[in-house]
């Protein structure tokens, strides 16, 4: 598989690869077939699998062999190494994340595909962007309510609020899963267990805990859990 070095520390001997799938991949100085530098935005071809690069090595040049044979046998011609735009223009994207990173995209997926996700990690900005609008949804549906039971009496009469509750609660239940599954990937990504989501029960001192959580930088490195997600500048 290609893909382009996000991130390498030659100390360390740690870093990312974005993969050309759109995964964000780690390896380590081991999984590199020669010990050359890398970069950010080296082109390389590597062996993806759970996460993990491995057999790495770059491609940001040709070698003669390959190009004397391009040629048709004619006289033997290096490709100059392509860096930064232009080799991020030869595998058709850049060092960005291919998935948008923006505070809707992270609550629309949080509503559809990862309905159902209690696993990997989510980043800080994703989990409040997800908040941020499940609030501003939770308004809209409580407005609509209280506009439709003032239309038909209801504010007015033993029924009372009966729209009102029921579009707001239905749609509590229905982003109950998505939440609760945030909240886990959240802790996740500071590397804690998901089973700590379980500490909202305790009354009063339950909602702080997490929201402190909820406030703790990204680790910037992989756990457990999985790689650092896309968009975290290490």
């Amino acid at each position: 598989m290609r893909g382009e070095v996000l991130h390498y520390d030659e100390d360390q001997g740690f870093g990312f690869i974005t993969g050309a799938d759109g995964n964000r991949y780690t390896f380590r100085r081991e999984d590199l077939r020669r010990q050359t530098a890398m970069p950010r935005g080296t082109g390389v071809e590597f062996q993806g699998g759970g996460g993990r690069a491995s057999d790495v090595f770059s491609i940001a040049a040709q070698p003669a062999s390959q190009a004397a044979d391009a040629g048709g046998g004619s006289t033997p011609h290096t490709t100059p190494p392509a860096t930064g735009t232009a080799q991020a223009r030869h595998f058709g994207r850049s060092s960005e994340p291919s998935e948008p990173t923006d505070l809707w995209s992270y609550f629309w997926r949080g509503l559809t595909r990862n309905y159902f996700n209690f696993a990997g990690r989510a980043r800080r900005k994703e989990y409040w962007g997800y908040c941020l609008f499940w609030l501003v949804s939770l308004l809209i549906i409580f407005g609509i309510g209280i506009f439709t039971d003032g239309e038909m009496g209801n504010l007015d009469s033993d029924v009372s609020a009966a729209v009102t509750v029921g579009l707001c609660g239905t749609f509590l239940l229905a982003t109950l899963l998505p939440g609760l599954g945030m909240t886990v990937r959240r802790l996740h990504d500071i590397g804690l267990s998901g089973w700590l989501c379980l500490l909202i029960l305790i009354p009063s001192i339950g909602s702080l805990i997490i929201l402190v959580f909820a406030l703790i930088p990204t680790q910037a490195r992989e756990n457990k859990w999985g790689p650092v997600p896309a968009g975290v500048r290490i």
